[in-house]
């Protein structure tokens, strides 16, 4: 199977007079795990939601060689690109089935949807538990593995994630990350903004440092585990 690849070239994220992101140049492909890390501040963020659509950017954002930088944000999920974005974003009032069913809101089949749900109940048994209940009485990582499941209901090639590890129990993120191991062997493609250095570059096939919005280090996962930059700046 060819993989599918997302490259970015020059990519500028401007807030105001503020640059957040100053030229970036990396790509991420299908059925790999790839890895941005780097200080508050350092346009990690601000990278995603460009990708996304969510901010306005200049430059190429390439699917394929084809640029999508012009694309809205529903025509980026009908390319099977979706975001998981910090603090999770789901709907607190609504049962854990019914933020599922919005994940496939562009999709009109139902036996489909019926389908990608059942996935999800697979892949986090908790939800399966849980269906019934409103998302806000869920645990934080709970919330967390349905706002994973609510993405992954547009069957997405690439999903990014923004700090999926923020504010969780050790023992969970280990289960949130083994399920990422999963999915990147069902052919996704992902792409990671990760404060637990460690454990995302222990999982990575690439990985990039940022610094002030531009890539300084870039190698694969182990590679950056071993470099003593990066060890000092983020591992000590």
């Amino acid at each position: 199977m060819s993989k599918s690849e997302i490259t970015i070239k020059n990519l500028q994220v401007s807030y105001g007079n503020i640059k957040a992101v100053k030229g970036l140049n990396f790509s991420f492909k299908s059925g790999e795990i790839t890895t941005l890390i780097g200080s508050n501040g350092a346009g990690k963020t601000s990278t995603l939601k460009a990708v996304m659509g969510l901010l306005p950017s200049t430059g190429e954002i390439l699917l394929n060689q084809k640029n999508i930088n012009t694309l809205r944000v529903s025509d980026r999920l009908k390319q099977k690109i979706t975001l998981c974005p910090e603090g999770r974003g789901i709907f607190p009032n609504l049962t854990v089935l019914d933020n599922l069913m919005i994940g496939a809101y562009q999709n009109s089949n139902k036996k489909e949807i019926l389908n990608l749900i059942e996935q999800q109940f697979v892949l986090f048994p908790k939800l399966a538990e849980r269906k019934s209940q409103m998302a806000g009485t869920l645990s934080g990582g709970e919330q967390q593995m349905l706002a994973i499941g609510r993405a992954l209901m547009i069957k997405p090639d690439f999903l990014m994630l923004d700090e999926p590890s923020l504010g969780l129990a050790p023992v969970i993120i280990e289960q949130i990350f083994d399920k990422f191991l999963q999915l990147k062997k069902q052919g996704l493609g992902l792409l990671l903004v990760e404060q637990n250095a460690i454990l995302a570059l222990e999982i990575s096939d690439r990985a990039y440092v940022l610094e002030t919005g531009e890539i300084k280090l870039s190698g694969t996962g182990q590679e950056l585990l071993n470099d003593s930059r990066v060890q000092e700046a983020y591992l000590s």
